[in-house]
């Protein structure tokens, strides 16, 4: 092999045993063994585990990435661009099962610090300002669109770890259900009772026991 086709395995290797192990499960020797190689060629690559896994959530974390840039760039309403972007996740974990497995565990303290983490903040980023543009228009504060961003897309990330181990219902219907939920309270999204603009409450907070026995004025009508 060349030096970049054996680099190339050394990922795809890594990546798979990563996915099958976990970070702290894999050792360097593992790693060598799979793609056929001593250890010293790992080292000379990479510079050992360390720097493979990194190269690996990095690479991982980019391909996400341009599928949801390419997603939310090719235009449409609202509820179709959340829609398309709820999707781009579970084609990615369908097609690329050991890529999300990956993403989705936790970093070594010695690797990318919260890689998927900060991937999801990237996309959220980008699902804000579809948001944005829509709370501007329904007279909502459009500041807050980070917020339900933030939501939507944790609400995504969790529901993709929890069909990649079902497959079922279908990936689009799973997909249609979180828009429907996300989209359906979006649309009826009310100022919460009782708040000012700068978010404190008029007067004191009601108590939680008493209200739930007897519904406050808060939550009525």
């Amino acid at each position: 092999m060349t030096g970049a086709q054996r680099r190339q395995q050394l990922l795809d290797v890594g990546r798979e045993v990563f996915a099958q192990r976990g970070y702290d499960g894999t050792s360097i020797e593992e790693l060598a063994a799979r793609a056929d190689v001593s250890k010293p060629v790992v080292y000379e690559h990479f510079g050992g585990k360390e720097g493979l896994y990194t190269v690996v959530v990095d690479r991982e974390m980019q391909r996400l990435l341009d599928r949801f840039t390419s997603a939310l760039a090719a235009g449409g309403s609202p509820r179709e661009l959340l829609e398309r972007a709820a999707l781009v996740l579970f084609d990615y974990i369908e097609e690329d099962t050991d890529g999300f497995r990956v993403l989705s565990r936790d970093s070594p303290v010695a690797g990318p610090p919260d890689g998927y983490a900060s991937l999801l903040g990237e996309v959220a980023h980008r699902v804000e300002h579809v948001l944005g543009a829509q709370f501007g228009a329904r007279g909502h504060d459009p500041a807050l669109a980070g917020l339900y961003s933030q939501a939507l897309v944790g609400m995504v990330a969790l529901v993709g770890q929890w069909w990649l181990e079902r497959r079922s219902p279908s990936r689009e219907e799973v997909a249609a259900h979180l828009v429907d939920l996300a989209y359906n309270g979006l649309a009826h999204l009310q100022p919460p009772a009782g708040r000012r603009p700068g978010g404190s409450r008029r007067g004191p907070v009601p108590s939680v026991r008493g209200a739930g026995r007897t519904g406050s004025s808060d939550g009525a009508g």
